[in-house]
């Protein structure tokens, strides 16, 4: 036997794994899943039907403490849930304290921490890091190497492009003052963010609204609205046909 299972865990039927697979205490993972080579998955964590793991993934991580950390809280954590028809990439680490709705698609490489939720049929890209206290919507898009920091909100039908990275400290870690007013960047249903893009803490992003490409977005963003530069400045209205709500999507 090549794989470890715990005997405490729960496999559904019709589920398969790979070489050198670690399941841990009280996993349960539902049936027809397809789990790759050297796939680990922590203690309790809860798998839904029809996922996909790929290689090395690592489900259900405690998260790392520093002695610094701004962020990361001692505290009694959820079992990570994946929900039905996910796919798990290779090398994903998602941390205990997560929950993944249905369809999600999480590529190669990218990391989801703890006390993060993301919606149904979302999108996360290679190599995207989703740091802790963050909430993604349904139907996102995060593409490839873009940075969510902590404390961000997501809303519904976010596009995020490649390389585009969120701000939560105006401090840049220097002074005690700068633990009170950690604030994410929200991004409102709709909302879009060009490549390689700076937002700043605290910034909303309106519904509907655009930033160009290698923009660095310091102030609000008024919905449906397109804003380019260094400081991002408003400059005309995001044209009719891309809006939301011409574009005839049906959730699925």
């Amino acid at each position: 036997m090549t794989s470890t299972v715990h005997p405490s865990a729960q496999v559904g039927a019709g589920t398969t794994m790979g070489e050198f697979c670690a399941i841990g205490a009280n996993v349960r993972i539902g049936t027809n899943c397809r789990l790759g080579h050297h796939v680990v998955i922590h203690a309790d964590t809860i798998v839904g039907n029809d996922v996909r793991i790929d290689e090395f993934a690592s489900l259900g991580k405690l998260p790392m403490k520093a002695a610094n950390s701004a962020t990361t809280k001692e505290q009694e954590l959820p079992p990570l849930a994946v929900g039905d028809l996910c796919i798990v990439g290779t090398g994903v680490v998602l941390y205990r304290g997560a929950g993944i709705d249905a369809k999600v698609l999480m590529a190669d490489l990218c990391t989801v921490r703890e006390n993060v939720t993301v919606g149904r049929g979302t999108i996360v890209g290679r190599g995207v890091t989703i740091e802790n206290f963050c909430s993604v919507g349904r139907y996102c898009k995060l593409e490839s190497e873009s940075y969510l920091c902590a404390y961000c909100t997501l809303e519904d039908r976010v596009f995020i492009a490649p390389g585009v990275v969120t701000s939560n400290d105006n401090f840049v870690g220097r002074t005690q003052e700068r633990f009170k007013h950690f604030k994410g960047v929200t991004v409102k249903k709709g909302g879009r963010i060009g490549a390689c893009s700076v937002t700043l803490p605290g910034v909303v992003i309106g519904e509907d609204a655009l930033v160009a490409a290698g923009s660095t977005v310091t102030k609000d963003v008024e919905p449906r609205m397109l804003v380019m530069g260094k400081p991002a400045r408003p400059l005309r209205p995001v044209p009719v046909e891309q809006l939301l709500e011409n574009q005839g999507w049906v959730d699925a």
